[in-house]
Protein backbone atom coordinates (compact mmCIF):
# COMPACT_ATOMS: atom_id res chain seq x y z
CA UNK A 1 0.00 0.00 0.00
CA UNK A 2 1.64 3.24 -1.15
CA UNK A 3 2.72 5.91 1.29
CA UNK A 4 2.23 9.51 0.13
CA UNK A 5 3.74 12.58 1.79
CA UNK A 6 1.87 15.82 1.18
CA UNK A 7 3.65 19.13 1.78
CA UNK A 8 2.37 22.67 2.26
CA UNK A 9 5.65 24.61 2.19
CA UNK A 10 6.28 27.89 3.96
CA UNK A 11 9.28 29.58 5.53
CA UNK A 12 7.54 30.04 8.89
CA UNK A 13 5.36 26.91 8.91
CA UNK A 14 5.59 23.92 6.60
CA UNK A 15 2.76 21.46 6.96
CA UNK A 16 3.23 17.77 6.28
CA UNK A 17 0.82 14.89 6.06
CA UNK A 18 1.50 11.22 5.42
CA UNK A 19 -1.25 8.92 4.20
CA UNK A 20 -1.29 5.28 3.24
CA UNK A 21 -3.57 4.38 0.35
CA UNK A 22 -5.12 1.13 -0.70
CA UNK A 23 -8.33 -0.88 -0.70
CA UNK A 24 -10.45 2.16 -1.63
CA UNK A 25 -9.55 4.29 1.41
CA UNK A 26 -6.73 6.45 2.67
CA UNK A 27 -5.44 6.24 6.23
CA UNK A 28 -3.64 8.93 8.20
CA UNK A 29 -0.12 7.89 9.18
CA UNK A 30 1.32 11.16 10.54
CA UNK A 31 0.82 14.89 10.26
CA UNK A 32 2.13 18.09 11.72
CA UNK A 33 4.17 21.10 10.87
CA UNK A 34 7.75 22.24 10.96
CA UNK A 35 8.03 25.69 12.51
CA UNK A 36 11.46 27.22 13.01
CA UNK A 37 11.61 30.20 15.38
CA UNK A 38 10.41 33.37 13.63
CA UNK A 39 13.41 35.30 14.96
CA UNK A 40 15.81 33.17 12.93
CA UNK A 41 17.17 34.56 9.68
CA UNK A 42 15.73 33.02 6.51
CA UNK A 43 18.77 30.83 5.68
CA UNK A 44 18.64 29.25 9.13
CA UNK A 45 14.85 28.67 8.85
CA UNK A 46 15.38 27.01 5.45
CA UNK A 47 18.12 24.79 6.91
CA UNK A 48 15.72 23.79 9.73
CA UNK A 49 13.05 22.98 7.15
CA UNK A 50 15.50 20.87 5.11
CA UNK A 51 16.63 18.95 8.19
CA UNK A 52 13.06 18.23 9.31
CA UNK A 53 11.94 17.10 5.84
CA UNK A 54 15.06 14.96 5.44
CA UNK A 55 14.23 13.24 8.73
CA UNK A 56 10.63 12.66 7.55
CA UNK A 57 11.85 11.21 4.26
CA UNK A 58 14.34 8.85 5.91
CA UNK A 59 11.95 7.88 8.72
CA UNK A 60 8.96 7.02 6.51
CA UNK A 61 10.39 6.52 2.96
CA UNK A 62 7.26 7.62 1.08
CA UNK A 63 6.91 6.46 -2.52
CA UNK A 64 5.45 9.79 -3.61
CA UNK A 65 5.65 13.39 -2.43
CA UNK A 66 2.90 15.82 -3.43
CA UNK A 67 3.67 19.53 -3.14
CA UNK A 68 1.41 22.53 -3.60
CA UNK A 69 2.55 24.77 -6.45
CA UNK A 70 3.42 28.39 -5.90
CA UNK A 71 0.46 30.73 -5.60
CA UNK A 72 1.56 34.18 -6.67
CA UNK A 73 -0.12 37.08 -4.98
CA UNK A 74 0.58 40.75 -4.93
CA UNK A 75 3.58 40.60 -2.62
CA UNK A 76 6.60 39.62 -4.71
CA UNK A 77 8.90 39.41 -1.67
CA UNK A 78 6.60 36.85 -0.01
CA UNK A 79 6.39 34.87 -3.26
CA UNK A 80 10.19 34.71 -3.50
CA UNK A 81 10.51 33.52 0.11
CA UNK A 82 7.80 30.91 -0.47
CA UNK A 83 9.57 29.77 -3.64
CA UNK A 84 12.75 29.26 -1.61
CA UNK A 85 10.86 27.14 0.93
CA UNK A 86 9.34 25.11 -1.93
CA UNK A 87 12.82 24.63 -3.38
CA UNK A 88 14.07 23.23 -0.08
CA UNK A 89 11.04 20.91 0.13
CA UNK A 90 11.57 19.68 -3.43
CA UNK A 91 15.29 19.15 -2.74
CA UNK A 92 14.62 17.10 0.40
CA UNK A 93 12.03 14.99 -1.46
CA UNK A 94 14.38 14.41 -4.40
CA UNK A 95 17.25 13.50 -2.07
CA UNK A 96 14.93 11.05 -0.33
CA UNK A 97 14.32 9.25 -3.63
CA UNK A 98 10.57 9.80 -3.85
CA UNK A 99 8.69 10.60 -7.03
CA UNK A 100 7.51 14.22 -6.84
CA UNK A 101 4.15 15.58 -7.99
CA UNK A 102 2.93 19.17 -7.93
CA UNK A 103 -0.65 20.40 -7.75
CA UNK A 104 -2.19 23.87 -7.95
CA UNK A 105 -4.11 25.07 -4.87
CA UNK A 106 -7.38 25.14 -6.81
CA UNK A 107 -6.87 21.55 -8.01
CA UNK A 108 -6.20 20.38 -4.44
CA UNK A 109 -9.33 22.10 -3.10
CA UNK A 110 -11.41 20.69 -5.93
CA UNK A 111 -10.11 17.14 -5.34
CA UNK A 112 -10.93 17.25 -1.62
CA UNK A 113 -14.08 19.39 -1.44
CA UNK A 114 -15.42 19.36 -4.99
CA UNK A 115 -15.03 23.15 -5.16
CA UNK A 116 -11.82 24.92 -6.23
CA UNK A 117 -12.70 28.05 -4.24
CA UNK A 118 -13.25 26.24 -0.91
CA UNK A 119 -12.05 27.92 2.25
CA UNK A 120 -9.48 26.53 4.68
CA UNK A 121 -12.20 25.43 7.11
CA UNK A 122 -14.00 23.47 4.38
CA UNK A 123 -10.74 21.80 3.33
CA UNK A 124 -9.86 20.87 6.92
CA UNK A 125 -13.36 19.48 7.51
CA UNK A 126 -13.30 17.32 4.37
CA UNK A 127 -9.76 16.08 5.07
CA UNK A 128 -10.88 14.95 8.53
CA UNK A 129 -13.96 13.27 7.02
CA UNK A 130 -12.01 11.51 4.27
CA UNK A 131 -9.43 10.22 6.74
CA UNK A 132 -12.01 9.42 9.44
CA UNK A 133 -10.05 11.67 11.82
CA UNK A 134 -12.05 13.14 14.69
CA UNK A 135 -9.52 15.53 16.24
CA UNK A 136 -8.89 19.08 14.96
CA UNK A 137 -6.10 19.34 12.42
CA UNK A 138 -3.78 22.36 12.36
CA UNK A 139 -4.37 24.33 9.12
CA UNK A 140 -0.88 23.63 7.73
CA UNK A 141 -1.22 19.90 8.37
CA UNK A 142 -4.75 19.84 6.89
CA UNK A 143 -3.50 21.56 3.73
CA UNK A 144 -0.63 19.08 3.44
CA UNK A 145 -2.99 16.13 3.91
CA UNK A 146 -5.30 17.62 1.28
CA UNK A 147 -2.33 17.71 -1.11
CA UNK A 148 -1.58 14.04 -0.39
CA UNK A 149 -5.26 13.13 -0.87
CA UNK A 150 -5.31 15.06 -4.15
CA UNK A 151 -2.39 12.99 -5.40
CA UNK A 152 -4.03 9.76 -4.24
CA UNK A 153 -7.17 10.67 -6.19
CA UNK A 154 -5.24 11.72 -9.31
CA UNK A 155 -3.01 8.63 -9.21
CA UNK A 156 -6.14 6.45 -9.54
CA UNK A 157 -7.42 8.14 -12.68
CA UNK A 158 -7.25 6.08 -15.87
CA UNK A 159 -4.41 6.83 -18.26
CA UNK A 160 -5.51 9.07 -21.16
CA UNK A 161 -5.78 7.38 -24.52
CA UNK A 162 -4.79 9.06 -27.78
CA UNK A 163 -7.68 10.73 -29.55
CA UNK A 164 -9.93 10.83 -26.50
CA UNK A 165 -11.76 14.10 -25.90
CA UNK A 166 -11.14 15.92 -22.61
CA UNK A 167 -13.63 16.06 -19.78
CA UNK A 168 -16.21 13.56 -18.58
CA UNK A 169 -17.90 13.28 -21.97
CA UNK A 170 -14.74 11.69 -23.37
CA UNK A 171 -14.66 8.85 -20.83
CA UNK A 172 -15.41 5.36 -22.04
CA UNK A 173 -17.43 2.82 -20.04
CA UNK A 174 -14.12 1.22 -18.99
CA UNK A 175 -12.83 4.61 -17.75
CA UNK A 176 -15.98 5.19 -15.69
CA UNK A 177 -15.73 1.66 -14.22
CA UNK A 178 -12.06 2.25 -13.30
CA UNK A 179 -12.89 5.57 -11.63
CA UNK A 180 -15.77 4.06 -9.70
CA UNK A 181 -13.63 1.12 -8.61
CA UNK A 182 -10.85 3.50 -7.46
CA UNK A 183 -13.44 5.37 -5.39
CA UNK A 184 -14.85 2.15 -3.93
CA UNK A 185 -18.15 2.29 -5.80
CA UNK A 186 -19.78 -0.14 -8.18
CA UNK A 187 -21.12 0.80 -11.61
Amino acid sequence: MPLILGLDPGSRHTGYGLIRTGEGAAALVASGRLSPPAAWALPRRLAHLHQGLTELMSGFSPEAVAVETLFTGRNIRSAVILAQARGVALLAAAQGGAEIFEYAPREIKNAVTGHGQAGKDQVAFMVAELLNHREPLPPDAADALATALCHAARANWPEPRPGRRGGWRGLSAEDVAALNQARGRSC
